[in-house]
Formats: C-alpha cells, structure tokens, sequence
C-alpha cells in the first residue's frame, strides 16, 4: 500500500502525483494542512519526515522523503520497462541526476519566489527571481540543443523521464512566481509536449495543452 503525504497546491507534491499516475500506480493521499495550518511543522509531522518538508511516500512501511528521491524510487520500483528513471546507459544516468539536482534549484528560487507571493512566506523574493530567471534561461538554451538532436528532452533518448518530471512543475507555475517563459520559447515547447504524454494529470493553476 501507498500512502502520499500531500498538499494540493506543492509543485514537489504534484511531481509525485505525476509519476504515480504515469506509472499507473494506486495510492492513498494523506492531506497535510502546509498553508495555513503549518502542519508540516508539527511535531507529528517531523516524526515522520525531521526536515519539515513535502512531500512524504509510505510504502508498506518504508518511508521516504524528498520529492526527487522519491521519482527514481518510484521509477525503480514500479517502472518495469526502465524508461522513466536510471539504468539504460551510463549517459542518460548521468545527464538524469544532473537534471534531478536542476530541479531543486528551481524549488528554491521559483519554487521559493512563489511561497512569497501565493503563501506569504517571509523569503527573500527578489533574489529568487534573479535566480528563477537566471535557471529559465539555462532550461531554454538546452533544449534548444536537444531538439536540434532530435530529442526534445531534459536527458538523451526519446522518452520523457524523471528528470522532466522533477523541472516540470515549478517551471510551469512559474507565473504565479512573477517569472514570465515570455522569452523562453524552447522551453514553452517542452512544456507543450509534457502535456501530452499519456496519462498526464492537472492541478490547479496547471492547465491541459490546447
């Protein structure tokens, strides 16, 4: 049995929720009250996951923290044809943690410009803006360059994998963080054919592709 600790409106939750349904995998949410309540701050909470953070996975007892450990777990566990997470060359292994670390920088400028203004969290803003923008352009030049190799992906080959899922959400609500893909056509590309893949899921402030 999954259990998903989860909060709605958390772009690292969401990655979770993305995966699970790419991958067809069954679960049950947990609701933790982030904002306003602050439950994640709570003592019962930081028994299950001491750093105070979203999301958490239970899986028949084995609990594990960090949304980008928690992809390739899942991709390890679950993915049976190997195309979501490490394992088919030593390359794309490489190229997929290097993406994976990528997306926790984009928690902490996008991710964190967006708690300022959606949550009111008391975060250096204007900082992770400079930052988010910063990240938003390194995002475009390189898949600029994937798909001037025909692949249209963070990692080489011609499948999505975790290291998409990892960037997709804050980079997609990167508007709610005052951050405009105005000038990033590469990745609003990217995001387009995300979108497409089967069995993707929306949530709120992330819409279908047209």
């Amino acid at each position: 049995m999954i259990t998903l600790h989860d909060y709605e409106l958390s772009g690292n939750c969401y990655k979770i929720r993305l995966m699970l349904g790419f991958l067809g995998v069954g679960y049950t949410t947990r609701h933790v009250d982030f904002y306003p309540g602050l439950e994640h701050r709570s003592e019962a909470f930081r028994a299950i996951n001491p750093l105070a953070q979203l999301p958490v996975l239970d899986h028949d007892g084995f609990v594990i923290r960090d949304a980008q450990a928690i992809l390739t777990y899942l991709a390890s566990t679950f993915d049976k044809g190997g195309s979501w997470g490490f394992g088919t060359s030593p390359r794309r292994d490489g190229e997929i943690a290097q993406w994976l670390a990528f997306a926790g920088e984009l928690t902490g400028s996008i991710g964190a410009a967006r708690l300022h203004d959606a949550f009111l969290f008391e975060l250096d803003a204007d900082a992770a803006r400079r930052r988010g923008r910063e990240l938003l352009r390194i995002l475009d030049a390189h898949l600029w360059f994937q798909e001037r190799e025909a692949h249209g992906w963070l990692a080489s080959g011609e499948n999505a994998s975790i290291a998409d899922i990892a960037c997709f959400p804050y980079v997609m609500l990167s508007e709610d963080a005052d951050l405009s893909r105005e000038e990033c056509p590469s990745v609003r590309r990217w995001l387009d054919r995300f979108k497409r893949i089967d069995g993707f899921r929306v949530m709120s402030g992330v819409f279908p592709t047209r």
